[in-house]
């Protein structure tokens, strides 16, 4: 693994708004960055990240198995008491994932290793299914990359599958996010098309705008049934909500499912360091209430069980601590997690984003940052597989 320095297109911003890719700038500052690109080999991709990434992707479906009967445990995971049946019962008929994303500390020597799991509502998916694969493709053709180049990517196509292999054709399949959110509204925007590909017919409500009819159905703003809806919308969140009392009774599909309200929550991650310790792709991770902690040591990372974006998160490293971005985070507690070694190319950390989709692993995607923190404003990097 190497960052090498990749002069960027000309006209690649002319090239991102014609593509619908309208959030490549966020603030005034750059998201998308072509400048440069995280090269591998073939064999770090398939040994080092493809692997463990399935490997791990079981070893959490285990954990929903476990979690799903046991009362002790949700409320570990902190998820509401009156929830706690639905969730169970999500899992108990075998309510379909569509995706999700393990995000790794990466470097190209030794395992990767587990930061968390967005396994609800993962974000930069056209990035990372489109807007890469099609900055490879130019720069193979414009002679910046070799003929031989290539990119761990099958996402696009696998969700497309994935979409087919759910719904029947013709099927209708809601999407739903917060209407004015220009980057959630985008992402839905792909996958509603990649739904329309697999033959199935997609309609965008604002989630603010679905209702509830008179037998407990949710409904859009036309008064459609909702009978299977994509939301980007997390689970913690749905679960506060005032119509939280009709998720039950609405006998919608949801994507994602209820269960994987118990995988994107950080504190699934000493619970399966509990179960897996000293697995070569896990960090040593503890709640914080546990005694057992002080086996961590002086260096960890302090994390709420609900997070976005890099916020309440805090770096401790010996008597040193950082100061994290106050976001609102951490009502329900927090966990400890062993610092883990990130790479670092002139001042540039890299985290390894490496996506699942159904059971099989799709490809990755790269953020990085000036800090050990991966935040709203990280750059996208795009990434290839080269031999030399």
């Amino acid at each position: 693994m190497r960052r090498i320095a990749i002069g960027e297109r000309s006209d690649w911003r002319t090239i991102a708004e014609a593509q619908g890719f309208t959030f490549h700038h966020e603030a005034g500052q750059r998201y998308w960055d072509e400048r440069a690109a995280y090269a591998f080999s073939l064999e770090e991709i398939e040994r080092d990240l493809e692997d463990p990434t399935e490997e791990l992707h079981a070893m959490c479906l285990d954990l929903v198995d476990e979690a799903a009967g046991s009362d002790a445990l949700m409320e570990r995971l902190a998820i509401p008491p009156e929830m706690r049946d639905f969730v169970a019962a999500s899992w108990a008929e075998g309510a379909p994932s569509l995706y999700g994303r393990f995000d790794f500390a990466y470097g190209g020597t030794g395992p990767a290793k587990l930061l968390e799991y967005n396994a609800d509502t993962p974000t930069s998916i056209y990035e990372t299914g489109f807007f890469q694969w099609a900055w490879l493709e130019a720069r193979i053709a414009d002679g910046t990359l070799p003929a031989s180049a290539d990119q761990f990517n099958s996402l696009h196509e696998k969700l497309i599958a994935r979409f087919a292999a759910l719904f029947t054709k013709g099927s209708l399949l809601h999407f739903a996010s917060v209407a004015d959110h220009v980057e959630d509204r985008q992402t839905v925007r792909y996958l509603e098309d990649l739904a329309s590909q697999a033959g199935l017919e997609a309609k965008f409500t604002d989630i603010n705008q679905i209702g509830v009819d008179a037998d407990g159905r949710f409904v859009d703003e036309d008064r459609f049934i909702i009978a299977a809806l994509f939301k980007l919308y997390p689970w913690e969140d749905m679960f506060r909500e005032p119509y939280a009392r009709h998720l039950a009774g609405s006998r919608t599909i949801f994507l994602e499912p209820a269960w994987k309200s118990i995988l994107s929550n950080k504190a699934m991650l000493p619970l399966l360091w509990q179960r897996h310790r000293g697995h070569p792709n896990l960090l040593p991770a503890y709640f914080e209430d546990d005694p057992a902690r002080s086996e961590i040591g002086a260096g960890y990372v302090r994390k709420p069980f609900f997070s976005r974006e890099g916020w309440d998160i805090e770096l401790v490293d010996g008597g040193r601590r950082s100061d994290p971005m106050a976001g609102g985070y951490g009502a329900e507690g927090h966990i400890l997690q062993a610092l883990a070694q990130l790479p670092s190319w002139d001042s540039n950390y890299p985290i390894i984003g490496s996506w699942i989709v159904g059971d099989e692993a799709a490809g990755i995607s790269i953020r990085e940052d000036e800090t050990p923190i991966t935040r709203n404003l990280s750059r996208f990097v795009p990434h290839l597989i080269a031999d030399t």
